[in-house]
């Protein structure tokens, strides 16, 4: 085996085994060199080779998301880092542990006009839950750093940064190691908390609300679900992203909850909201607990509460099963007329939906009813950010999916690039849904030899940034098509032909529902299919949804 010979590469190494970093994506360059020989060639890890480096964080937290374990990113020194950000600030609001490993020139070299060289100390400061900035010396000072980033990222569940100065040469290598890095262990700490007074106000609260966002799937005991179900005093609602189902739960947010007027908001308001989960998309159930606050708003989460609603009075440092285990205890359920009364709006709801489903003109929304009806059982499926996850939160989906989206930043900048790798580190079959804008920005993703052959793309073209003419805005103005919407007659036909990926076109409904027949079928290469919409009627046919379910 193949080693570097510089110790301090050896040392990054050998804790990153230790500590079970199994997957390591490179990025080419001559400073990390050291650390690229290093992971490479040693058999305990899966390299992965990504040119672009924002496309190669990208793809590394995809991969972290699946396997719920840090992945270790590589790039040289300069400029490359700095393209790292995007993914890193979606890490740390998605609680996603990446570590980042960044080659550095030796002290003396920066600052003094040296090619490929930026001041890297510092460049994450604001999005990382630690920082090693390393020296050239193998000492402990350097081995505890080490120590605690790779912890930290483990522990704390977001990214950390690992600064190495590497001096020249960088390639020379040695059969063994040389130095023997010192583990330190991690130390976990257990919560304990006397939950009597909160428990007492819960059993008296006859309208009490549960909002559940981004979360993992099949993370929750099913035993806590099901008595949730069964407290008529309690209102479950669950976003797409919160991977939640049950039949007595909320889904669609939106679709409940857009057409009320304010005595029915205040009908709606709860005595105690009660949150778990990570970032919410929306915006209209934000809008509306910010408006009507809760008495008292918890949230549960190991590490991180958010005050969304302006209203956060506790926030219990569990883990969402054991919060639940100890606080439900008891069991004892309320009688209340609240979830009885919105479970039949929620009836009349989707059926008003299903009424205009079916004479609804060719659009946006029109296809995604298509699309998520196709989707097969047990799919991966990852939504591309604005438009497209904000369309999927209007459907009940088949509650054997698993659904996820980078919602920490909601940036469209790296959503095919993180369903490549999930797909990657997923048995199961991964599927996109995307908008043409996010697409376009991200089609560097497919410059990647790791794409299974069943990973599928479904890309809904409507020409432009279709999520400007949902929002409130003046879509009459001067140059809005150009600088808002951004008009354009791009496809990504010829991006598919160069990256071998086979390509499917469809521009009405009867040739998308014969496209999908056998697009999720297995192949010889992964797939993609462009679906054309109109441009400009898809955010009337969008308002006319909203007043057709009242």
């Amino acid at each position: 085996m193949k080693l570097p010979k510089i110790p301090l590469a050896q040392s990054i190494i050998q804790l990153c085994k230790v500590k079970g970093v199994k997957h390591v994506v490179l990025s080419p360059g001559s400073r990390n060199a050291p650390l690229t020989i290093g992971f490479s060639n040693h058999e305990y890890f899966t390299c992965y080779s990504i040119v672009d480096e924002r496309c190669a964080a990208f793809f590394a937290l995809g991969i972290a998301q699946q396997l719920q374990e840090p992945v270790a990113v590589v790039c040289t020194s300069g400029s490359a880092l700095l393209n790292y950000y995007p993914a890193i600030a979606e890490a740390y609001y998605s609680h996603i542990p990446l570590i980042i490993i960044s080659a550095d020139r030796p002290e003396h070299l920066i600052n003094i006009g040296d090619g490929q060289t930026i001041n890297q100390k510092g460049v994450y400061h604001n999005h990382i839950l630690y920082e090693a900035n390393l020296s050239e010396a193998m000492d402990e000072f350097n081995t505890n750093k080490i120590n605690n980033a790779i912890n930290s990222a483990i522990v704390n569940k977001g990214p950390v940064h690992i600064n190495a100065p590497f001096n020249e040469p960088l390639y020379d290598m040695v059969n063994e190691f040389s130095v023997t890095a010192e583990v330190i262990p991690i130390n976990s700490v257990v919560s304990h908390e006397d939950f009597s007074t909160y428990i007492n106000m819960w059993s008296k609260a006859s309208k009490k609300m549960i909002l559940v966002g981004v979360n993992a799937p099949n993370s929750i005991d099913k035993k806590i679900l099901q008595f949730l179900a069964n407290d008529d005093s309690v209102v479950v609602f669950t976003e797409t992203t919160s991977n939640l189902y049950h039949d007595q739960f909320f889904p669609s947010i939106d679709k409940v909850i857009a057409p009320l007027e304010e005595k029915e908001f205040k009908d709606l308001q709860p005595e105690i909201l009660l949150t778990f989960g990570g970032m919410i998309v929306s915006k209209k159930v934000k809008a509306f607990l910010r408006k009507h606050q809760p008495k008292h708003h918890w949230h549960v989460d190991e590490k991180n509460a958010n005050d969304t609603f302006f209203s956060l009075s506790k926030h219990f440092k569990y883990p969402v099963n054991q919060f639940f285990k100890e606080f439900l205890k008891k069991k004892t359920l309320t009688k209340s007329s609240y979830k009885p009364y919105w479970s039949n709006i929620k009836i009349h709801r989707q059926l008003a939906h299903e009424k205009y489903l079916e004479n609804c003109e060719y659009s946006d929304l029109k296809v995604f009813d298509k699309i998520l009806q196709s989707l097969p059982n047990n799919a991966i499926v990852h939504s591309g950010n604005s438009s497209a996850i904000r369309y999927m939160q209007l459907f009940d989906i088949n509650k054997s999916l698993q659904v996820y989206c980078n919602r920490g930043t909601s940036g469209i900048d790296g959503s095919t690039s993180t369903a490549i790798g999930a797909s990657v580190a997923s048995k199961s079959q991964t599927v996109l849904i995307t908008g043409d804008l996010s697409f376009l920005y991200d089609s560097n993703a497919l410059w990647n030899n790791y794409i299974p052959n069943n990973f599928r793309i479904i890309l809904i073209n409507n020409g432009g940034g279709g999520i400007f003419r949902i929002l409130p805005g003046h879509k009459n103005t001067k140059n809005f098509d150009t600088y808002f919407e951004t008009k354009h007659n791009l496809t990504a036909k010829q991006l598919c032909d160069m990256y071998h990926i086979a390509y499917q076109e469809a521009n009405s409904i009867s040739n998308l529902e014969d496209k999908l027949q056998n697009f999720y079928a297995e192949g010889n290469l992964p797939k993609l299919l462009e679906i054309f919409t109109p441009r400009k009627n898809n955010d009337q046919m969008l308002l006319n949804y909203f007043k057709a379910i009242e």
